[in-house]
Parts: structure tokens; sequence; C-alpha cells
């Protein structure tokens, strides 16, 4: 089984959501992304399946997703949180030919996030699988919150964040500064848990 994140059109997204009834997958969780989103396609789709999720649409009758990658994780963290929670993923890419330590570096960082912001509940850290899905995506970066404003509030506002990890993303910051501008910041709600075991 490999877990996939799919960008979906703006529209309904039922079908997706229940997905998780196809043979073959074993999870699927979809809905409308949040007002603050952006680089995204206008929903979000979460799938875990021994099938691509373009295949899985076209067996649902249903528009294949605008944009996919296979995901190969990192490091990942399951923090019971009951009822509805906020998903949120960022889509990064770090640049072409920066060097392993770096990239390694940024990791850590991020890895880290989960130990000084309280809100933060389970996460997952995941490299792209080229092999199955070629992408200008590298890395994707994915947390649960209770409510928006546990990624809106603190997470975004806080000082490691702001210190420790936003020079990744600054190409102005010397030695840093390895993640190309352009992002992916979506987040939804989910009934359930998304990122509950990796």
């Amino acid at each position: 089984m490999t877990r996939w994140v799919a960008l979906l059109p703006a529209g309904e997204t039922a079908p997706y959501d229940a997905a998780g009834g196809v043979p073959g997958v074993s999870a699927s969780s979809a809905a409308p992304d949040l007002p603050g989103s952006f680089g995204g396609t206008g929903a979000t789709w979460d799938v875990t399946a021994d099938q691509s999720p373009a295949v899985i649409a076209a067996g649902l009758g249903v528009p294949e997703p605008l944009d996919t990658v296979a995901l190969v994780p990192v490091r990942s963290g399951a923090v019971p949180l009951s009822g509805p929670r906020v998903k949120r993923t960022l889509l990064l890419a770090v640049r072409p030919g920066t060097p392993d330590g770096l990239v390694a570096r940024l990791e850590a960082d991020l890895l880290a996030m989960p130990e000084h912001i309280s809100t933060i509940r389970s996460w997952a850290l995941s490299r792209v699988d080229q092999s199955l899905t070629p992408s200008r995506w590298t890395h994707v970066w994915e947390q649960e919150y209770a409510d928006v404003e546990g990624l809106t509030g603190e997470y975004l506002s806080h000082p490691y964040h702001w210190t420790c990890v936003d020079r990744w993303f600054d190409g102005e910051v010397p030695g840093a500064g390895i993640v190309e501008p352009g992002l992916a910041h979506v987040y939804r709600w989910s009934a359930e848990p998304v990122l509950d075991s990796r």
C-alpha cells in the first residue's frame, strides 16, 4: 500500500471521501480546502491504496486529480484526537543540486516542530516517490490540529517557526534558503484521523 496526496479540482469531494470502500483502498479522506490555503487547486484528497488516485478516480467516474504525489515516509507521530480535525498539507520543493547535508538539516528542523508547538497533534514528514509520481515537489509536511487557530495562530506565529524553519524558505539567507519559492499550503477539515498510523 502507498499513501498518496492528491490535489483535486474545486467542487464535490464526497465521492473521493467515500473511496475507502473501493477494493485496494485502505483509507480515503477528501474535503475542500479552507480559506487561507494557497498553491492548491481547491480540494485535497488523502488516500492509501495499491493503485494510483488517477486510477481510483477513473473507476469512480469522477475527475482525475490535478496533481498527485506518492509518499515515502521519513518520520511521523500519532497523537490521539477525538472528533473532527484540521488536516494541513505543505508541499515543497528543495532546489536541485542542494547538498544532502542541507536537506537533512531542513528535515531535522521540520521534525523538531512538534516538540516546540503544542497545537500540532499527529504529524508526518515524507519525501516524494519520484519513481511513482515524477514531480516538482520533493517533500510533504503534514499535521493535524484540533481547530484552524492551532495552525493559523500558534504554528505560524511560534518563535521556533520564525527562527529555525523560515530560514530554509528564504532565498536571501546564506547557507539556507534551499526551498523553492512556490509552495502548496492547503488545509481542510477531516471527520476522522488521516495521520493516525504511519
